[in-house]
């Protein structure tokens, strides 16, 4: 049953996205290659620690009746996450904000649009990782308490915040007035509760294959991580301090697990 406190649970990353993306009424210029780097960083961090604590130590947890095999789940899950999002890279036209090659099927599309689809792309499987943790809360069989679904959904609202200042303040940079730059931010990150919700509900149906959907989201975030957000805080200079905000993130978003799990 789909409560009142998973719907909130489904709507707090999209909060997050939503106060990024203010920034652009009060901050004037791009952020600089800093603190791009910083907020990368950071977001890379709690999206491993997310992946890590609250999806794959839950899938395994569950398949614990496997004894050796237990990661058996858990491991083909994280697999099939990584192909899904593989083949959505490629079949979909897309740019990353700091690259001025396309990837994916050639388009006429605008730049903008492109760095547009790249976001709302990889917001995928963040939203589909709120929704497993909490259709394994609902269940009651993944032994995911109401305050580690929180965490999670947290975590993911503070990675979502400098997310959605990198999205809209580029944008009022390249033209956009400040009200279409905010727009596009916020609805970057629409598909989160969107996919949230149509995974808590398919998994209602698929209680069985819990370790499968836990697993298959970190694999999604983490081709996100690995595929975007680590090479754009680590190119260039200054890649030291990417590093240090990936710790933070993933010492803030591991306590949070460990303190409301």
């Amino acid at each position: 049953m789909i409560t009142r406190e998973v719907i909130i649970g489904l709507l707090i990353p999209l909060i997050g996205t939503a106060a990024g993306s203010f920034c652009v009424y009060f901050m004037k210029k791009e952020l600089n290659d800093k603190v791009q780097k910083s907020l990368t960083g950071f977001a890379s961090g709690v999206m491993t620690a997310a992946s890590v604590w609250s999806l794959l130590i839950p899938a395994m947890e569950q398949s614990a009746h496997l004894d050796k095999w237990a990661f058996l789940p858990a491991a083909t899950g994280f697999a099939v996450g990584i192909a899904f999002l593989l083949f959505l890279d490629t079949v979909t036209p897309h740019m990353h904000m700091n690259s001025d090659e396309p990837e994916g099927p050639s388009s006429s599309l605008h730049k903008t649009m492109m760095m547009l689809l790249a976001v709302t792309l990889h917001n995928i499987p963040e939203g589909m990782a709120v929704g497993v943790v909490y259709a394994g809360f609902i269940s009651g069989s993944a032994e995911i308490t109401a305050g580690g679904a929180l965490a999670l959904a947290l975590g993911i609202a503070i990675q979502n915040f400098p997310e959605g200042a990198i999205i809209s303040m580029p944008l009022h940079a390249q033209g956009k007035s400040r009200t279409a730059a905010f727009i596009d931010g916020v609805l970057s990150g629409a598909v989160e509760p969107v996919f949230g919700l149509l995974t808590v509900i398919a998994s209602s149906f698929i209680v069985s294959v819990m370790p499968y959907t836990l697993s298959f989201a970190a694999g999604a975030m983490m081709y996100v991580v690995v595929e975007e957000l680590i090479p754009e805080m680590s190119s260039g200079h200054h890649s030291n301090i990417g590093v240090v905000m990936f710790s933070l993130g993933f010492i803030l978003m591991m306590a949070l697990d460990v303190a409301l799990g």
